[in-house]
C-alpha cells in the first residue's frame, strides 16, 4: 500500500479476529479444585468442548496473571476477561499486558471491558465519556487491543451502540433473555452478543433458588444492575433481599441438563452470538467441574 504524500511504504497489519464459538465457561473465583490441586481444569474444560474461558478481571491494575495460566493451560480456547475495570490501571498498561499476551498465544486472547459500579470505583464520574476516551487511547496502541480483539460490558442503549461501534460487540452480565433481545435490537446484525448466564444444576425449586440468591443478592445492591431490570419490567419488591422467585428464575436457571440447557438456547433464540456459562454451586470454594462436566453433552448440543 503506498501513501502518496509521503511515498513510503506503509506496513499491512493483519488483526486476527477472535472466535468465541457458541458456549463458553464463565468463573471469578480460582480455577482449582479444592480437593485436587493437581486437576487442570482449565485443560479439561477445553477437551469438554467449550470453546471460551472468562474470568473476572479482578480490581488490581492490568491485567491479573490468572489469563496467561489459562492461555498456557490451553492449546485452542479463547481466553477473555470479564471484565477489566477501566477505572482500574491505564490504558496503556492495558494494551500492553494484551499485547504480551497475543505475541504468546496469537489470536487468543480476547478483552473485556467495563465501567463497573460506582460503589466498587473511586472517583467514579461520566463512565461513558470515560469509556469513550479509554477507547481512544486503546486505539493508538496497537492490534492486540484494536476494535475486533475487545467488547465491552454494555447494558444500557448508549453503551450497548458504542460496543457495536468501538468494539467487536458486547459482554452483558447479570441480565434475563429479554435483554438479550432488546441488546441484538439495538446492535443490530453483526456486532458480537455474548451474554453471561447464570445456572444451578438442582432440580428443587427451594434449593436451587437458595444457591441462587447466594448469587443475586450481592449484585441487586448495584444501581446499574437495579436500573436496568426495572427498564425491564421488575419492580422493588423484586429486587429486595435476594430477588423474588420471579427474578431469581429470570436470572439463574436452574433444573437437570437438559432444562436448563433449553433455557439457555432462549439467548441464542433472542439474538445472541456466544453465552458464557456460570455453574453456581452450593460449594462456593471449589471449581464446580463436575457440573460442568455434566452440562456438557446438553449445552454443547445447543
Amino acid at each position: 500500500m503506498r501513501c502518496a504524500r509521503h511515498d513510503r511504504t506503509l506496513p499491512v497489519v493483519t488483526i486476527q479476529v477472535v472466535d468465541l464459538g457458541r458456549v463458553g465457561v464463565w468463573w471469578s473465583g480460582s480455577w482449582r479444585l479444592k480437593d485436587d490441586a493437581s486437576i487442570d481444569v482449565a485443560a479439561e474444560l477445553e477437551e469438554l468442548g467449550y470453546s471460551a474461558l472468562w474470568s473476572s478481571g479482578g480490581y488490581d491494575p492490568g491485567l491479573a496473571a490468572r489469563f496467561g495460566r489459562l492461555l498456557a493451560a490451553t492449546a485452542r480456547i479463547v481466553v477473555a476477561s470479564g471484565i477489566v475495570s477501566i477505572w482500574r490501571g491505564s490504558p496503556e498498561d492495558v494494551a500492553q499486558a494484551a499485547a504480551d499476551l497475543d505475541g504468546q498465544f496469537p489470536g487468543r486472547f480476547l478483552l473485556g471491558l467495563g465501567a463497573s459500579h460506582a460503589p466498587l470505583a473511586e472517583n467514579y464520574g461520566r463512565p461513558y465519556t470515560h469509556m469513550v476516551r479509554y477507547l481512544d487511547v486503546l486505539d493508538a496502541n496497537g492490534s492486540a487491543v484494536a476494535k475486533d480483539r475487545r467488547a465491552l460490558a454494555a447494558l444500557g442503549p448508549r453503551m450497548l451502540e458504542l460496543a457495536g461501534e468501538r468494539a467487536a460487540g458486547a459482554h452483558p452480565y447479570f441480565v434475563p433473555v429479554e435483554h438479550t433481545a432488546r441488546a441484538r435490537q439495538l446492535l443490530g446484525k453483526g456486532p458480537l452478543l455474548a451474554p453471561e448466564v447464570t445456572v444451578v444444576l438442582e432440580r428443587d425449586p427451594a434449593a436451587a433458588r437458595e444457591v441462587a440468591r447466594t448469587f443475586t443478592e450481592g449484585y441487586l445492591t448495584l444501581p446499574n444492575y437495579t436500573n436496568n431490570l426495572r427498564t425491564l419490567g421488575f419492580e422493588d419488591h423484586d429486587l429486595a433481599g435476594g430477588g423474588s422467585d420471579r427474578l431469581v428464575d429470570a436470572l439463574v436457571f436452574w433444573g437437570d441438563d437438559a432444562t436448563i440447557a433449553a433455557r439457555v438456547a432462549e439467548h441464542f433464540e433472542a439474538g445472541a452470538d456466544h453465552v458464557c456459562v456460570q455453574v453456581l454451586s452450593a460449594e462456593r470454594e471449589s471449581f464446580p467441574l463436575a457440573e460442568y462436566r455434566e452440562l456438557a453433552p446438553a449445552l454443547l448440543a445447543i
